[in-house]
């Protein structure tokens, strides 16, 4: 006879399906749960993809607002995006109409190299919000060949399907940027096997070129047990892979030793007896890379020949930089202006200053990054010691970036005076509403507002607020003084923000004691 108290096998499934459901409560990935009979991403409209009729020049355009220089690699991305997405809407066209018969594309994954913080990544940031289509960025150096420690490439597309917000035929048609892939290039003194190295190339491979990716990592233990679950709750199963047909892969590098490559290659050609001399300045030695000399670098032959488009940009120079700050929609001193101006400070930057903060920057040579390398060490102290300290303005100046520890005491000074002047008008103007709203002239003696200033900012405290809780008995207390208009204000002096209380009460009592014929009417401000 079996134990009543140990639950049966049906018993024991719901109990575990009880339990993952708390573990594990997601919402499903796209396609599952979905009722019997029902399409798959039937939910899924055609994206605007599909409705792609941008030109190469429309493209260009946009990138010229963000992005200086670099017109070369702006005009190859262009075209090649423009010929990804219009063979992506000929095929949706065929699609519609029936059409089975095969197309030959070899897609254009583009390779992009240049030194760091000239526009690489912004480039390709700025063509999908464009497009509107999902953008992924990652590190190559982030990921080993599966199997190994370290990140999965197929992550990166899994990752696409969560920006398109699991819409699978938006995933499908979106752009994979992947960073410093130059340090994923191999080493011919490396003995054994390259898993971060090689290993990433290979795996990017088949990714770059056609392949079904699963929508769960197949290492994922809780994406495995929620498809599981959703099976077994009756959905009809989704989807189970992305394919990488559509997606858009494009690699860049700053490749810091592939100038000694090109210069070498350039150099034994020539040498010789009748040898061909290159015009080396017309075709610097960015511009004249080739597949061999990506190879003789350490990337892969198979791995380059998966990046047929391939374009260089430029290093920024001091003059690349300084339009940087002032023609770009992106340039870093809007930020700072903004910054300045939460605090009530308005921030102006001088030519004389673009210039001196453009050649600093050049000096990091760290491209478009050293600009905000420069802007923070000159006004970092600027940002902490100003707010709060009464200054409204900040003129950034070629003093300023010169001697910045004594522009700054001077700022420091002149925004408490300017601090107090704002007080004491605060002050002011809380006397001339008290008069307005409760009918009582009343004033300040100028001892009374240093008081109030001197106390406003020892408790930092604003001034309105200072006064009422100071003042608020003083409603009252100033009616029963029975004053007449004609006899002028009540001027409050010192002793009245010292110790309210006690001030208003001898000012009423004398006031009463005037009243007897034998007291002398008192000056309420003596």
């Amino acid at each position: 006879m079996s134990d009543p108290s140990i639950p049966g096998p049906e018993e024991l499934q719901r109990r575990l399906q009880a339990m993952l459901q708390s573990a594990f409560q997601q919402t499903d990935r796209p396609g599952e749960g979905q009722a019997a009979g029902e399409p798959e991403n039937a939910a899924v409209a055609d994206g605007d993809v599909f409705d792609f009729d941008l030109t190469p020049r429309e493209i260009k355009a946009h990138l010229d607002r963000f992005v200086i220089k670099q017109d070369e690699a702006k005009k190859v991305l262009s075209v090649a995006v423009c010929d990804h997405y219009n063979h992506a809407k000929f095929l949706r066209g065929r699609e519609r109409r029936g059409e089975v018969a095969p197309i030959e594309y070899a897609k254009q994954n583009v390779l992009v190299t240049g030194p760091t913080g000239v526009g690489k990544t912004y480039l390709v940031h700025h063509i999908a919000e464009l497009i509107g289509v999902p953008f992924v960025k990652a590190d190559a150096t982030k990921f080993s060949e599966t199997g190994y420690v370290g990140g999965d490439v197929e992550d990166l597309v899994r990752e696409l399907v969560q920006k398109a917000g699991g819409d699978l035929t938006l995933a499908e048609h979106g752009i994979i940027y992947i960073d410093e892939v130059d340090k994923i290039a191999t080493s011919s003194s490396l003995v054994g096997r390259d898993v971060s190295g090689r290993g990433v190339q290979t795996a990017l491979l088949k990714l770059m070129e056609e392949t079904e990716v699963p929508l769960r990592n197949p290492m994922d233990l809780a994406g495995q047990m929620q498809a599981v679950m959703a099976v077994q709750r009756g959905g009809k199963p989704g989807p189970q892979t992305i394919n990488t047909r559509s997606i858009l892969f494009v690699v860049s590098g700053a490749f810091p030793r592939l100038r000694e490559i090109v210069e070498k290659r350039r150099h034994q050609a020539r040498i010789g007896f009748g040898a061909p001399v290159p015009d080396e300045e017309d075709n610097p030695w960015q511009h004249d890379v080739t597949t061999a000399d990506l190879v003789e670098y350490g990337m892969e032959a198979e791995f380059v020949g998966r990046l047929p488009v391939r374009v260089a940009c430029d290093e920024l120079t001091a003059p690349d930089l300084r339009r940087i700050l002032t023609e770009s929609e992106g340039s870093i001193l809007r930020q700072y202006e903004r910054s300045f101006l939460a605090f009530g400070i308005e921030a102006v930057f001088e030519d004389g200053a673009i210039d001196r903060i453009a050649g600093l920057a050049a000096e990091e040579k760290t491209g478009a990054r050293g600009l905000l390398t420069v802007c923070e060490r000159i006004l970092r102290d600027f940002k902490f010691e100003l707010p709060g300290s009464g200054a409204t303005s900040l003129r950034v100046d070629a003093a300023l970036i010169d001697r910045p520890a004594e522009v700054l005491a001077k700022l420091r000074a002149d925004g408490c005076d300017e601090r107090v002047r704002a007080l004491r008008r605060t002050a002011e103007e809380f006397a001339a509403r008290f008069e307005h709203t409760h009918g009582v002239a009343l004033r300040f003696a100028p001892e009374a507002l240093d008081a109030l200033v001197d106390l406003a900012m020892e408790r930092r405290q604003p001034m309105r607020e200072l006064c009422a809780d100071l003042f608020k008995d003083f409603e009252f207390g100033l009616r029963l003084l029975h004053r007449p208009p004609a006899s002028g204000p009540v001027v409050l002096p010192r002793e009245a923000v010292e110790q309210p209380d006690k001030f208003l009460s001898e000012l009423v009592v004398r006031a009463y004691r005037s009243d007897s014929p034998d007291e002398t009417t008192p000056d309420p401000a003596s």
